[in-house]
């Protein structure tokens, strides 16, 4: 007892009133281990002389039962309606099965050393693997759910239980079937079995199907990086698929392969490094009786990512999705028709684009090239959703504005639209773009001296967005885009002024979803393809038909966006109007353009829908029109004026403002400064605090001096009385002033001194 003693005294402070109870437990165990031991052996017995019994009655299924199977629970993915049918899973599944002679080599070392490289060893499972995947579930929340440790032989018999329960029984009906298919078949047997049914995405069952409808060819003429790729998909079919979007994911798995490959033996260095550098073609895929086969991609990966790989398989799940097949099918015609005639035109050969009920999110359309089993662009691949994007040219300029009204500047504020340099490292008088200075123009190499950030805005002029970029802060202009939802935009580093000018790379779906935050007056939802999944019993998996959004802006500013993109008469001298007109129905507009001209978009919304467009060329050759509208415009307009015939049609609200309470920000720029001279917007406010105080010294700000000689060049003397005699009066500009009424409410008499 005196082991007992020194624990008691040790634990002394943690023993209370039931001490006693522990003690004589202590004192029992040691008196009676020997008969404990013997009944903890005689239970153990029993325990697992039942589960030997109940493993003994398990049976392999019959594995001919596969295809019918595999229909009667294939996931069925539906229009809005739920009830048109876009695309059934399983319908009409491809299989055809091949011996193992047939297949080639490179195939079955392939997969083996990525899938199973201790196949031709174990007995069926692996203790260490099953150990190790339960050891990482465990630690994350998720002890079913079948992370790894599965060998070749498991997804055999996986493939014929089809059952989607994650149970631990149902995992133990795998280890033990496993271990009995192994005593049954030989592991040639097996491979073979694998290899003619395991998934390939979709329709495609086994090696030979997916051979021919990748390249082409019978399995038994894969080459070594042809084999690469069949085995690189396995994983995640549809994420992975060769017609998707993640083709990047797919060559890194596909190098992963060629270096297990390599580790395991199969291939040697020298083949190693010429699959990896070998040129591969896929073939077109060949379903052709798909509805809407980029969004339904889209659906299809959306569920692998939520739901995993099982529940596409073997779920039989009902989806309704938010896709409007109206809108669907004109959408799809006019992208085709509209594409090949810009092919003519503008030697632009693609186009994309993609619709939004802005009040929730909801996906309306999808059509993410001009034909999705067009093999020249290719057409499967989905513009809409590609990543990392393509430039948005100025169609980003509305975040830039955006973040400028919440900071109190408004559509009336002026800046000037004059030659400057902005680079600090560069001379102000060297007006070029080249060696690190820059100096940008506009669509026209015109400029037009002092605008109203709504005529800047709306006219897409590019040297006032630049200042107000500079004037909010790029930081800040990435922080209000990311939270409208625009998701490729992260460091901040790797941009500087040309980001108002579309500097970055965007998804267009993500552009639709950011803009919708304009439409809902500030409130984003998220995008969704989905309004419902239900299980094959008819219960509820997934509901979105009620969503939360979330208020990124405020009301002020969203409508002052909206009142800006949809004025006609400040948008005027871009030309455009014609595309614009819809009636009594006010609809808001921006194109954008890159540089390069490589990229060509238009999004314009209502409170109800909201549309993006583009035009290029998925190579990214340049197009040989230098303005984007004519190009992305016929098309979006078109879509706009079909659209607006299904959707309600509701005007913008507009509530009263008052304006701000200085007068440089309301538009009066005509005021003359302590030397006599009309000064850019920097002498009167500071960035940091716009509708602050005056700054006392507005040189200390380094881009004072660069925007403000050329102003008081061309425009210092403007209306004032009588200017300092060195100062050299310019001859005087013929400047309209605005003619429309101050849409914010409010009322000021602007002040233009005498002249």
């Amino acid at each position: 007892m005196q082991p007992l003693r020194r624990l008691k005294r040790l634990f002394h402070p943690l023993f209370t009133q039931g001490d006693k109870i522990f003690v004589d437990s202590i004192r029992y165990t040691h008196r009676h281990w020997r008969v404990l031991f013997m009944w903890g052996i005689s239970a153990g017995l029993v325990l697992g002389g039942g589960g030997l019994l109940w493993a003994a009655t398990l049976e392999l299924p019959d594995l001919h039962s596969l295809e019918t199977r595999k229909t009667e629970q294939s996931v069925k993915i539906y229009d809005r309606t739920g009830e048109v049918l876009l695309y059934d899973l399983h319908k009409n599944m491809q299989r055809t099965v091949v011996p193992l002679d047939s297949i080639s080599p490179f195939i079955k070392q392939a997969i083996v050393a990525i899938e199973d490289p201790e196949f031709y060893t174990h007995k069926g499972v692996k203790p260490t693997a099953i150990m190790r995947a339960i050891f990482t579930n465990a630690t994350q929340g998720e002890l079913l759910s079948g992370q790894g440790g599965s060998t070749i032989t498991q997804q055999v018999v996986k493939l014929t239980v089809l059952t989607t329960d994650k149970t631990i029984t149902r995992k133990l009906k795998e280890w033990v079937l496993a271990l009995k298919m192994e005593r049954s078949l030989s592991k040639e047997q097996i491979l073979e079995l694998y290899l003619n049914q395991v998934p390939f995405g979709g329709q495609l069952y086994g090696i030979e199907e997916a051979s021919m409808t990748f390249f082409g060819k019978h399995a038994s003429d894969i080459t070594l990086p042809e084999a690469a790729y069949l085995a690189a998909v396995l994983p995640a079919p549809t994420r992975l698929s060769p017609y998707g979007t993640h083709i990047d994911q797919l060559e890194v798995r596909k190098k992963l392969v060629l270096n297990k490959m390599l580790e395991h033996g199969y291939i040697t260095e020298t083949e190693r490094a010429e699959a990896q550098s070998a040129s591969v073609t896929f073939v077109p895929p060949r379903d052709t009786s798909i509805a809407a086969p980029h969004f339904v991609f889209y659906v299809r990966q959306y569920l692998e990512d939520k739901y995993g790989q099982d529940a596409l398989e073997q779920s039989g799940w009902r989806v309704t999705t938010t896709l409007d097949v109206d809108l669907q099918t004109r959408a799809e015609e006019i992208v085709h028709r509209q594409a090949l005639a810009n092919t003519e035109k503008f030697s632009a050969t693609n186009m994309a684009m993609v619709s939004l009920d802005p009040k929730t999110g909801q996906i309306l359309t999808m059509v993410g090239s001009r034909n999705y089993f067009d093999t020249d662009i290719p057409g499967a691949y989905n513009v809409t959703t590609m990543s990392p994007g393509r430039q948005p040219g100025s169609s980003f300029k509305p975040f830039v504005y955006a973040q400028a009204f919440s900071e109190g500047y408004t559509p009336e504020t002026v800046v000037f639209d004059v030659r400057t340099q902005f680079s600090t490292n560069c001379s102000p008088s060297n007006m070029t773009s080249d060696d690190g200075c820059y100096a940008p123009g506009n669509y026209d190499d015109k400029f037009r001296g002092p605008m109203s950030l709504r005529e800047a805005l709306a006219q897409s002029i590019n040297v006032p967005a630049v200042k107000v970029l500079y004037l909010v802060g790029i930081n800040d202009a990435l922080k209000i885009a990311k939270s409208m939802g625009i998701s490729t935009l992260s460091n901040s580093d790797q941009y500087g002024l040309t980001l108002v000018l579309g500097g970055g790379e965007v998804i267009p779906l993500d552009m639709a979803s950011a803009y919708g935050a304009f439409a809902a007056d500030g409130m984003h939802y998220d995008t969704t393809p989905i309004l419902r999944i239900e299980d094959a019993q008819g219960a509820v998996i997934e509901d979105n038909t009620e969503r939360n959004g979330n208020q990124v802006l405020s009301v002020e500013v969203a409508q002052k966006i909206n009142d800006v993109l949809s004025d006609k008469v400040a948008a005027a001298p871009l030309g455009l109007n014609s595309y614009r007109d819809f009636g009594g129905q006010e609809v808001a507009v921006k194109t954008g353009t890159t540089n390069d001209y490589r990229d060509a978009w238009i999004l314009g919304y209502t409170p109800n829908i909201v549309t993006a467009f583009w035009a290029g060329n998925n190579d990214n050759k340049a197009m040989d029109h230098k303005a984007g509208g004519p190009i992305v415009a016929p098309a979006w307009s078109e879509f706009m004026h079909y659209a607006l015939t299904k959707v309600a049609s509701q005007p913008f609200t507009r509530m009263e403002y008052s304006p701000a309470a200085k007068p440089i920000l309301n538009g009066v720029w005509q005021i003359p400064g302590a030397d006599g001279l009309v000064h850019e917007i920097l002498y009167w406010v500071s960035k940091t605090n716009p509708t602050g105080p005056q700054p006392a010294d507005p040189s200390i700000d380094p881009q004072y001096e660069r925007w403000d000689a050329p102003v008081r060049t061309q425009y210092g003397g403007y209306g004032v009385a009588t200017p300092p005699p060195s100062v050299i009066q310019p001859q005087t500009p013929q400047i309209q002033q605005p003619q429309y009424q101050n849409p914010y409410g409010g009322s000021f008499v602007p002040y233009y001194p005498a002249q």
